[in-house]
């Protein structure tokens, strides 16, 4: 076929998809409409970090950003919103999601098609969206082309802060190989979860040092280790300690090299210690902590992003013994809250859903679940400008380099509006679909139920 004839071949083409409603690069189009200017009018602001409510405010989002907020009135051209007085919040973030194993099961994971996957990936990250959660932080797996899709307006979902493949040992959390693969011959052939840049082994410092860079090189905003055991790997028992401080420092070496952060996968006080010890700057869990291990982490200044897990949702999924270090994790809920009030730890929000949709969908019933420990504010503090904080820590690699989580002049304009007052009644973010009557990401409405 002559170049003349492709050419006009995809002329008719787009004039057929325009005839439809789709337009040939404009992705973004059917996702959402946007003016030079979006004002609210009358609306009450949880700007992210007080326990009250504003009086009565306009608030023009310009673009990606929140131009000005004034208790006055605001003049501008474009589309105006009236809240009826309704409350208008930062979007929620989740600090610790998997936006590529959220809906497969762990079989279809391994040995399901990976096109189907991502295409499965890509409703969830929609579906995220529409919970009110407008970024996350994604601490596993191959969500770097996701990130992509919906940074170019491909697919609506949330901002992702990835970390690539999780790097783990021979048995750690994270290898998923068989016995019959074994033993494993240093760079031979990679296994399935390796190949889909799920997660990556790695045996010694030098090993551990070039899979940190290859997460850095493809675009991880920071690096994930796994430093014991976990509940869904067959082979890793939760009471092990995984990598040795040397390995571990060869991982924050990478990431220091690159601006950023290690974060570690860690249950255990040994865990938790060892990681402290090499640099790391951010504890995953910390379900089985200690006194001691509390202080530590205190005292060091180091994050806990941790999760309000109360009971045995989405053990279905896994095994007979996957199940009973499920309930020992359960079991230490109580007890990592407890430690991290105790001792003025700064904690992070996150739910880490693995294998199941319907568990996804009880995202916001998990914030609220906070409330066991903390008040509404807090928790709703926690999950927007505290969990931003920590986002900041990928320094030099943050994709995202602004403000996020708070309802600021300057900040980006993620936004939801509420029918009803979160802060009395935190149970409002269990029900999206019924209470969050808009949906802006990055200055664009993804939802409005005001419009008929």
């Amino acid at each position: 076929m002559s170049r003349l004839r492709m050419l006009a071949g995809v002329s008719r083409a787009s004039t057929l998809l325009a005839a439809i409603g789709i337009v040939l690069g404009s992705p973004s189009s059917g996702w959402s409409q946007q003016d030079s200017a979006v004002l609210f009018r009358n609306v009450r602001i949880f700007d992210g970090k007080s326990g009250a409510l504003s009086a009565p405010s306009s608030v023009l989002v310009r673009n990606k950003t929140i131009e000005r907020i004034s208790t006055g009135d605001i003049t501008a051209t474009g589309q105006v919103i009236d809240g009826g007085g309704r409350v208008l919040m930062p979007g929620l973030i989740d600090a610790h999601w998997h936006a590529m194993l959220v809906r497969p099961t762990p079989a279809a994971v391994l040995a399901g098609d990976v096109g189907y996957n991502n295409l499965l990936a890509a409703a969830e990250a929609t579906a995220t969206l529409m919970r009110g959660f407008t970024t996350v932080r994604d601490m596993g797996g191959p969500s770097f082309g996701l990130k992509r899709a919906i940074d170019d307006d491909l697919v609506a979902g949330p901002r992702i802060y990835p970390s690539g493949a999780m790097i783990t040992i021979t048995g750690g959390h994270g290898d998923f190989r068989q016995l019959s693969d074994l033993p494993r011959t240093i760079g031979g052939m990679l296994s399935r979860m390796e190949q889909i840049g799920g997660s990556i082994v790695a045996d010694s410092p030098d090993e551990v040092r070039v899979r940190a860079r290859e997460q850095l090189m493809q675009g991880a905003s920071q690096v994930k280790l796994t430093a014991g055991g976990g509940v869904a790997s067959p082979f890793s028992p939760l009471d092990v300690s995984t990598f040795t401080e040397p390995e571990l420092r060869a991982a924050v070496e990478a990431a220091e090299n690159w601006g950023t952060y290690v974060a570690t996968h860690a249950y255990t006080p040994v865990a938790i210690q060892r990681s402290i010890a090499a640099g790391v700057k951010c504890i995953e869990h910390g379900h089985l902590m200690d006194e001691e291990s509390a202080k530590l982490i205190a005292e060091n200044g180091i994050w806990l992003s941790t999760q309000p897990f109360l009971d045995l949702a989405g053990a279905a999924a896994l095994g007979p013994a996957e199940q009973d270090k499920m309930r020992q994790v359960v079991a230490g809920t109580d007890r990592v809250y407890t430690l991290a009030r105790k001792y003025k730890i700064k904690t992070a929000f996150g739910t880490d859903v693995l294998f199941s949709k319907a568990l996804a969908d009880q995202q916001g019933a998990m914030l609220a679940a906070l409330t066991h420990w903390y008040t509404p504010a807090e928790a709703l503090t926690m999950a927007t400008s505290t969990n931003a904080e920590l986002l900041s820590m990928s320094g030099a690699r943050n994709p995202y380099p602004g403000k996020l989580g708070v309802v600021e002049e300057g900040a980006f304009a993620d936004l939801l509006l509420v029918d009803g007052n979160p802060l009395d009644n935190i149970r409002l973010v269990e029900d999206p679909v019924k209470n969050f009557v808009l949906i802006m990401k990055d200055g664009k409405i993804y939802k409005n139920s005001l419009v008929h």
